[in-house]
């Protein structure tokens, strides 16, 4: 079967995509391996979709080339977005920080994106076995071709909800770079001393200041975990944490004070074992300093399973920054997260896959 459009991944980008290109009136299929489209959007912002940040700019996000969301991000806003969920009479709220979330269910933003999908064909539990130049591809369900294909394939977080290398693999099998890929938005796990000491707290929560070895900081909450440390704080800093490298915290960064369980396990550790009253000024100051610049001491990341997104991807120098077209492969298009630019947690994402899939269905 011959397609104007073949969009292969039914997720936020791939979804988005293939209604922006039906409304130019393209013929457009989506291939989606999984038994049903927008798994991932599902199970967003536990259950409500954080579907977009008002703030979103390209300082919100990490990419080889910082400059290559501006385009996209500029020409479809969050507040366009929120147009369209506004038309299809999804209630919603910000929650913080700028983020928007439905005040029913995620089931709603994919409900919204079908109807906007009207005369897109959608092919579930289909898996594409091979791609051919000319854009022919073999599937589990025959055999098709496209003038244009469009990769929204996503990155490799999330496994269990069929996650894949796939769109990695199809830019390099047509000469297309690939950046190192690491899990972002990611818990981190504590050297085996720390967990000793920490994991018995597991599930307490509080406000922190969390800084990276290159300055970048957030101060949001942090939740301690039975391997480690969680919380948006946490997954925040995850993004720009590298091996190696130690975390500094500030543990008392506005009015709000310790949990006593947490001060009574950190005292343990850092605190002089002696009557407060006996501290020598040195040993105040000290004591003081290690509250407000604590080092952590980072063993690793839980890894791609428990990841939000997969830092790195197809390489922007590849890609042209107003189409998401390959500057080689005349017709072939990457967008949302299989390309390299990750956005903070809270809603950017599903802003860059709104934005990345506006910018290719209007030209494919």
């Amino acid at each position: 079967m011959k397609y104007d459009v073949a969009v292969i991944g039914g997720g936020a980008a791939g979804l988005f995509c293939a209604a922006t290109a039906a409304k130019r009136g393209r013929k457009v299929l989506v291939i989606e391996h999984n038994e049903r489209v927008g798994e991932k959007i599902k199970i967003s912002g536990g259950g409500r979709c954080n579907f977009t940040n008002i703030h979103a700019g390209a300082d919100n996000y990490i990419s080889g080339n910082p400059s290559f969301c501006r385009s996209a991000l500029a020409r479809f806003s969050p507040w366009d977005f929120i147009a369209m969920v506004e038309k299809h009479g999804i209630a919603f709220h910000e929650k913080t920080l700028g983020q928007q979330f439905c005040n029913g269910s995620s089931r709603e933003i994919i409900a919204m994106l079908l109807a906007e999908c009207a005369g897109v064909e959608i092919r579930c539990g289909c898996r594409v076995e091979d791609v051919q130049p000319g854009y022919r591809l073999r599937t589990s369900t025959g055999e098709i071709s496209c003038d244009s294909l469009v990769i929204a394939t996503g990155g490799l977080s999330f496994a269990k909800l069929g996650a894949s290398d796939f769109g990695h693999r199809i830019a390099k099998q047509f000469g297309m770079r690939v950046t190192g890929l690491r899990p972002g938005l990611v818990p981190l796990t504590l050297k085996e001393s720390d967990l000793r000491t920490f994991s018995v707290l597991s599930g307490l929560s509080f406000p922190v200041r969390v800084k990276s070895r290159n300055g970048t900081s957030f101060e949001e909450a942090l939740l301690i975990t039975h391997r480690g440390l969680s919380g948006p704080a946490i997954l925040q800093i995850s993004s720009y944490w590298n091996a190696g490298e130690q975390l500094n915290i500030d543990l008392l960064p506005g009015q709000n004070p310790l949990p006593r369980r947490f001060v009574e396990a950190w005292n343990k550790i850092h605190a002089p074992q002696k009557p407060a009253s006996q501290w020598s000024l040195q040993e105040r100051e000290k004591f003081n300093e290690l509250l407000h610049n604590w080092p952590v001491e980072i063993a690793g990341t839980e890894g791609y399973s428990k990841a939000e997104v997969t830092l790195g991807g197809v390489d922007t120098g590849d890609l042209s920054s107003k189409t998401m077209e390959s500057r080689t492969q005349r017709g072939l298009y990457f967008i949302g997260e299989v390309v390299d630019v990750t956005g903070w947690l809270g809603g950017y994402n599903f802003q860059w896959a709104w934005a990345s899939a506006h910018a290719a269905g209007d030209v494919v």
